[in-house]
């Protein structure tokens, strides 16, 4: 053992890691696989915070976010997991000066091409391609087609991504299609459903999440999955995403499984 400057025992990294593996594995062992989550969303939040704590570039803590996606796929992986979406980009991002916007793309661009070449996984993209530079939508276009064949987890990579602006261009499409099989806007509002607006939204045809993990301590939404995750639990972990680690990842799905879903009953 050493002695810290403060006076504070500081145990050796080994131990450190060993105790961290050790408790890790208990709590693996103790959960319950007929309780974990289908869907799982997450807002990776803190990049910049973990690079300015860490004495690094935002640059870096970007590439240390994107790095880390991999290992919480392969966490989802080992526990049943089916469906996982990653918030990257959200539309807000896309106003932040072109000097930490530019590489920012291309470190999600670089990203999603890791998730394409991995072979296990389905990538698709939700979010407003429109929004997006026309490379970088190339990218998300090249990576569904590649993997659409995989029968791994399905990965949403939720890119020029906002919760509004996603019920908005999903009532825009059910607009143009129900006017093109020439129904009026008075028959429209009259037979209107939930479904009808669930069909048109990014992630049409998939479960809504069971649960929304955000890191960095920021206890909000930000407008992620508004529509979806009407009935989803929410786990806020006080790390920020370059930190998150597999005991922080089995902590959540721990918290989960406590919870009682009553979807409003």
């Amino acid at each position: 053992m050493l002695q810290s400057s403060r006076g504070r025992t500081r145990y050796p990294r080994w131990l450190r890691r060993l105790v961290y593996r050790l408790y890790a594995h208990r709590v693996e062992g103790r959960l319950d696989h007929e309780q974990v989550p289908k869907h799982i969303g997450v807002i990776l939040d803190g990049n910049r915070r973990w690079a300015r704590a860490s004495g690094g570039t935002t640059e870096q803590g970007h590439q240390a976010g994107a790095e880390k996606i991999r290992e919480m796929l392969g966490w989802c992986a080992e526990t049943d997991v089916e469906v996982v979406t990653l918030w990257l980009l959200s539309t807000d991002n896309l106003s932040r000066p072109a000097e930490e916007l530019r590489p920012l793309l291309g470190i999600i661009e670089d990203a999603v091409r890791d998730l394409a070449s991995d072979g296990r996984w389905r990538v698709h993209h939700v979010g407003t391609p429109d929004l997006l530079p026309d490379h970088t939508q190339r990218v998300l276009k090249d990576a569904e087609e590649s993997t659409r064949g995989n029968r791994g987890i399905l990965v949403n990579v939720a890119v020029g991504y906002g919760g509004r602006q996603e019920i908005v261009d999903a009532v825009r499409s059910l607009l143009a299609d129900r006017a093109a099989r020439g129904a009026t806007l008075e028959g429209l509002a009259e037979d209107l459903a939930l479904e009808d607006i669930a069909e048109h939204l990014y992630t049409r045809g998939q479960p809504d999440p069971d649960l929304v993990i955000r890191t960095s301590g920021e206890q909000r939404l930000s407008g992620f999955m508004l529509w979806q995750s009407a009935h989803s639990e929410y786990y806020f972990c006080d790390v920020f995403w370059p930190a998150f680690r597999k005991v922080d990842f089995l902590r959540a799905l721990r918290d989960y499984a406590a919870r009682h879903r009553r979807y409003g009953s």
